[in-house]
């Protein structure tokens, strides 16, 4: 490595809009959560009033991460465990982005 060469360094990265502050975290490919993880958790809390109704199961026999939304034939059976990783959605865009797949069924 050449004197004086630096590593970058992963930094936050905040967004300021009138009243609202938008955060995204570098955790690294590993692991973390990542923008869409934080801005899900505050929906579903509360944090902007919307109602985030799909749900982020992970299956128990492939470790696949699949989500359902409304209307479809398994979402009243399926129950989100957020200890296991599984979490609520507010749009399918935002499932998809975070990697996981729709409900066959």
């Amino acid at each position: 490595m050449r004197p004086g060469y630096r590593k970058p360094q992963k930094k936050s990265v905040l967004f300021k809009f009138p009243g609202l502050v938008i955060g995204a975290v570098a955790f690294g490919a590993a692991g973390g959560w990542t923008a869409s993880d934080m801005l899900a958790s505050w929906n579903a809390s509360g944090g902007s009033g919307l109602s985030c109704t799909i749900k982020g199961n992970i299956s128990i026999n492939t470790g696949e991460r699949i989500f359902h939304v409304p209307g479809q034939r398994y979402y009243a059976q399926t129950k989100i465990s957020p200890q296991y990783g599984e979490r609520w959605f507010c749009s399918e865009f935002e499932a998809w982005a975070a990697g996981w797949r729709k409900s066959k069924s």
